[in-house]
């Protein structure tokens, strides 16, 4: 067993994997992984979508156990003391991943934020006892550090996506971890809350705490990550030192792309308004006692294409929940949806509609088949009150096929890699050919190739007729055709009209 250097101390975690695999059920995910992680290393581990990416995080995390094997070895080290297995440890182990934050949902733990981030100074999942003074005073020290102190007495489900990873963030540094894992970290964080993770990570690296981080973003990589680790297939194929050059070339080539999308000309206002589908009028929503949007009032006409922006916790998600009739309007304000007259349920609007929301993901149940799930998106229900008949199959396969998931028609949600089953919520979301399509950061969490292809079968939507709305953080996701933007701060209308700067021209995908 190699020894510790001094300069390492008993504070952190070192983890060496030797010739380990994973089998799941009859598939297996990870195969033959040498990798060693020692304190003071910042890995960044990238990979396409079913790389098997999340499952190499839970194996370290102790999470899940490796397949056994005469070859395969697993161990930790803290100090002098060494560890087969991760029970001694586990605790000492933060991960923070987009299944973690969907449990939230799932099991409505709707506690104060405070006493989110509290759960982490006692790792537990739930709160089981009050806040002390002392538990206050850390939370308050962590909240302050990543600079969303106000959310401090909020629920946890009012908030939106990125502000909720914000504070799951908090929650895993609160443990004091020896091994941070992060998950898709910036996945759903505006360019502020990015700057704030980032310059939270900064923090961290003064320390020899290791650290390993998944994205599938160039411009999300942290300059003062120290190596980076390539999975493909679930097996290591590349593992580096990163220079500061090639961290600052990396950042470069992808600042150049959004600039030059930046200085595009303008898109010329539409001349006409069309037949409208949905209309606002003085529409606010609140949610618990606090107000989520204020004051909204707008038409979304036949064949636009609108572009939701603005930064978390601006109103992005309660504006598409309301838009789909998952939320309701406040007293003195309306919606009008076309076709949807007193008497007529809401189902049948929604029926023409195909929505993607992060919230929908977690709202499956993980032994739920992809085929399912698709066919779910017939009835726009969450599951089936009926038993899959031949037709809906063929529908169902029809879906998978479009956005290239056929493959995982017979696989369980609980299987599949988080960009598998956003390829799954687009099948569910185009099954029924739509009208109008409700989108909200439907790339997140995303590898750049999943992502030019679903942004292309988009595109096509959008070319042959379908209306849209779409948020996103990132300019290099607008759509080619978009027509107009909405831009959302504390839940109040900053623009809204004829978009003001045109999207990236060029898109390349499967035809």
């Amino acid at each position: 067993m190699p020894q510790s250097r001094s300069r390492k101390g008993p504070r952190f975690l070192e983890v060496k994997l030797q010739g380990v695999r994973l089998r799941r059920g009859s598939r297996t995910i990870l195969r033959g992984l040498d990798w060693h992680i020692q304190p003071g290393q910042r890995w960044v581990l990238t990979g396409a979508n079913g790389a098997g990416k999340t499952q190499l995080l839970k194996l370290l995390a102790g999470d899940v156990w490796p397949t056994p094997s005469r070859a395969g070895r697993r161990w930790y080290r803290c100090g002098s003391e060494c560890f087969d297995d991760p029970y001694g440890i586990k605790q000492q182990i933060a991960y923070l991943g987009a299944e973690r934050q969907d449990r939230y949902e799932q099991y409505e733990w709707n506690h104060r934020v405070e006493v989110v981030v509290a759960t982490g100074l006692h790792r537990t999942d739930i709160p089981l006892a009050p806040l002390t003074a002392p538990d206050r005073r850390r939370v308050a020290r962590l909240l302050s550090r990543l600079r969303i102190a106000a959310l401090a007495r909020r629920n946890f489900l009012t908030l939106s996506y990125g502000e909720r990873r914000l504070v799951l963030l908090a929650r895993a540094l609160a443990s004091r971890p020896k091994l941070l894992l992060l998950d898709e970290l910036f996945a759903g964080l505006d360019a502020d809350n990015r700057a704030r993770v980032a310059q939270g990570l900064r923090r961290l690296s003064r320390s020899a705490l290791p650290w390993v981080l998944t994205t599938h973003r160039p411009e999300d990589v942290p300059v003062f990550a120290t190596h980076r680790c390539r999975l493909e297939r679930g097996k290591i194929v590349a593992k580096s030192r990163l220079s500061g050059r090639a961290r600052q070339v990396s950042r470069s080539a992808s600042g150049a792309g959004r600039s030059r999308a930046a200085q595009s000309p303008p898109l010329a206002a539409p001349n006409t308004r069309r037949a409208a589908l949905i209309s606002l009028r003085h529409a606010s929503v609140w949610r618990e006692g606090a107000a989520a949007l204020r004051d909204v009032s707008l038409d979304i006409c036949r064949r636009e294409c609108w572009v939701v922006h603005g930064p978390n916790g601006g109103g992005k998600s309660s504006f598409m929940q309301l838009l789909y009739g998952e939320l309701g309007v406040a007293h003195g304000g309306s919606i009008k949806r076309a076709g949807i007259t007193s008497g007529v349920p809401l189902q049948v609007f929604k029926r023409h509609v195909g929505f993607i929301a992060p919230e929908l993901q977690a709202m499956y149940p993980r032994h739920m088949r992809v085929v399912d799930l698709v066919a779910s998106g017939l009835y726009a229900s969450i599951g089936l009150n009926q038993s899959l008949r031949a037709s809906m199959r063929r529908r169902a396969l029809r879906a998978l096929r479009r956005v290239d998931a056929a493959a995982l028609a017979a696989r369980t949600l609980r299987t599949l890699s988080y960009g598998q089953s956003r390829r799954a919520l687009f099948a569910r979301a185009l099954v029924n050919e739509p009208d109008i399509l409700l989108l909200d950061e439907p790339y997140a969490g995303l590898d750049a190739r999943t992502r030019t292809a679903l942004r292309s079968r988009v595109e096509r939507a959008i070319a042959a007729g379908a209306t849209a709305v779409m948020t996103t953080h990132h300019l290099d996701e607008w759509p080619l055709r978009a027509t107009h933007e909405l831009e959302l701060a504390g839940g109040r209308v900053r623009y809204c009209g004829p978009v003001r700067r045109a999207p990236p021209r060029a898109i390349a995908g499967p035809r």
